[in-house]
């Protein structure tokens, strides 16, 4: 099932400043300066959990695949940072299934969301006439807004990223709530859950770059694109690098 053919119908129920960007030898320094520091037992449990799941899963993995911050150095968001980023997530992708504009701008007033956008989207939500790759770029952000839900217990659960998201359950949350009723029903899960999905993305994508690097399917019918979204998302969730929303690397 497609992205569209998932989400038919759906648009119409919902009714900052960048830094520099990092070159990849900037952030391969960074990483091997946390390896130089070695891994704390935390880390290294993590890392050892995430291995032991995707075997278990029949997805490769790779010993010597790096550690990820752990929660002395990994960067905390809000629960309001996190809110926000999801709804003006779920606005953007709303408009890249193609609501129309007047519809958009109306969404942005009611949840008061003209300053919750990147920049990037933020040029997206004010142009008229979209192009078809930045409709399908903001559109496959619904799998974005699905963990930043999870992230804010509204989501159970997050299962293997092998299928798209519950877009359905993802517009009906929002659908009834105001922005501070989305903050306040929200319920922040602790920072040590967002970590450990953090480190077991990583691997998960090092895992389908790895096959589509060699011209194989990916693995243990995972979604590529799914694990794209969620390693982009995760590490924005615990400050990767330090990157702001439209510059995040997700390297493996």
């Amino acid at each position: 099932m497609n992205r569209t053919q998932a989400t038919c119908g759906l648009i119409l129920v919902l009714l900052s400043t960048n830094s520099m960007s990092q070159t990849p030898d900037d952030r391969k320094a960074k990483i091997n300066e946390l390896e130089a520091r070695g891994p704390t037992k935390e880390a290294k449990e993590r890392k050892q959990r995430s291995i032991e799941r995707l075997r278990k899963e029949g997805v490769p993995v790779i010993e010597h695949l790096p550690i990820i911050e752990d929660s002395t150095e990994a960067k905390k968001r809000t629960k309001e940072e996190i809110a926000h980023r999801a709804i003006a997530i779920v606005i953007a992708a709303v408009k890249g299934e193609g609501l129309d504009q007047d519809t958009v701008e109306t969404l942005v007033k009611k949840y008061g969301a003209e300053k919750f956008f990147s920049p990037e989207e933020a040029a997206f939500i004010k142009d008229a006439s979209p192009s078809q790759p930045d409709r399908i770029k903001f559109s496959w952000r619904y799998e974005c807004a699905w963990v930043l839900l999870w992230s804010l217990g509204y989501v159970d659960t997050l299962t293997k990223p092998d299928g798209i998201c519950d877009v359905p359950k993802l517009v009906g949350i929002l659908r009834d709530r105001d922005t501070a009723r989305f903050v306040k029903d929200a319920t922040l899960l602790p920072f040590d859950q967002i970590l450990d999905q953090a480190d077991l993305i990583y691997r998960y994508h090092w895992a389908t770059t790895d096959a589509r690097v060699k011209g194989q399917p990916a693995p243990a019918k995972l979604e590529g694109g799914v694990v794209q979204e969620r390693h982009y998302v995760l590490n924005w969730l615990i400050g990767y690098m330090d990157q702001e929303w439209d510059e995040i690397s997700t390297d493996t």
